[in-house]
């Protein structure tokens, strides 16, 4: 009886899941089997490897890889500190606040910033440096694209370092070790289950940007979601823009099983 309590409990969360996961990604898939003018046919997938499509495949991993390699290179020591620090809620709540505020009022607080007559331009011309052009370039898409994304990397790895066990840090001083191989060798093996969260948290939404992506860089930038965003919205290929749709769903798919099953691996040794 408690079985089938519990089922009719789950049955809003497959309803959920089969009309706004499954019926979507089965929708792209069928528009993706369609061509311009309405015909079946497969020649979207071949189209997809050529190097137009493979040269934005590898932007998109770059990019990626670049605004998750500098998110973990700033939240790790920042969630360090935090679990150091007194008033940790507080500093978490200032932490989290952003992302209460709209992406695109922030992606265009950031085109104010790095503006011709923003703030940025105005310090370097005290300095002497002259007008730069900081906007539509791919450091300001990166440093744009790692701000809005670094709280998803510190919380999972300050709920890591929250759960570490102190004594065994406290254990490898006193055997003489030195602070940075008690980091390489205690601190960071027994919380890198929070980096792997946090690196997927971020790697994932980072491979389909396409508004920040626009709106910052321009067109010095093309990836694969501005692909999709251009053939949807201006060529008015749904068939290929799907294609690159399917494509990215499953990249984020085989990642998220090859993170998943590497944590299900460091689970089963401990």
């Amino acid at each position: 009886m408690n079985n089938k309590g519990r089922s009719y409990y789950l049955i809003p969360y497959y309803l959920w899941i089969a009309l706004f996961v499954i019926a979507p990604v089965l929708l792209v898939i069928y528009y993706s089997l369609f061509d311009l003018d309405g015909h079946l046919t497969l020649d979207n997938y071949v189209n997809f490897f050529t190097p137009v499509y493979m040269r934005m495949m590898l932007n998109s991993f770059w990019y990626a890889f670049l605004i998750t390699l500098f998110s973990l290179l700033v939240a790790y020591p920042a969630a360090y500190l935090l679990t150091r620090t007194k008033h940790k809620q507080l500093w978490l709540l200032l932490i989290i606040l952003p992302t209460w505020i709209n992406l695109l009022l922030k992606t265009y607080a950031f085109i104010g910033i790095f503006g011709t007559f923003g703030p940025v331009n105005s310090f370097f011309d005290l300095l002497g440096l002259g007008e730069q052009q900081i906007l539509f370039t791919g450091f300001s898409f990166v440093f744009v694209s790692v701000y809005i994304f670094i709280p998803f990397m510190i919380l999972p790895i300050f709920s890591a370092l929250e759960e570490l066990n102190l004594s065994l840090v406290d254990a490898a001083r006193d055997l003489g070790a030195s602070g940075w191989t008690t980091f390489r060798r205690v601190i960071f093996p027994l919380t890198v289950s929070g980096v792997r969260s946090g690196c997927m948290a971020v790697f994932i939404p980072a491979l389909s940007l396409f508004m920040i992506t626009r709106l910052i860089a321009g067109n010095r930038v093309i990836t694969l979601g501005t692909a999709i965003e251009q053939h949807f919205l201006v060529t008015q290929d749904w068939g290929m823009g799907s294609t690159v749709a399917v494509f990215l769903i499953a990249i984020m798919a085989l990642f998220m099983i090859l993170t998943g099953s590497s944590r299900k691996g460091v689970r089963h040794e401990k």
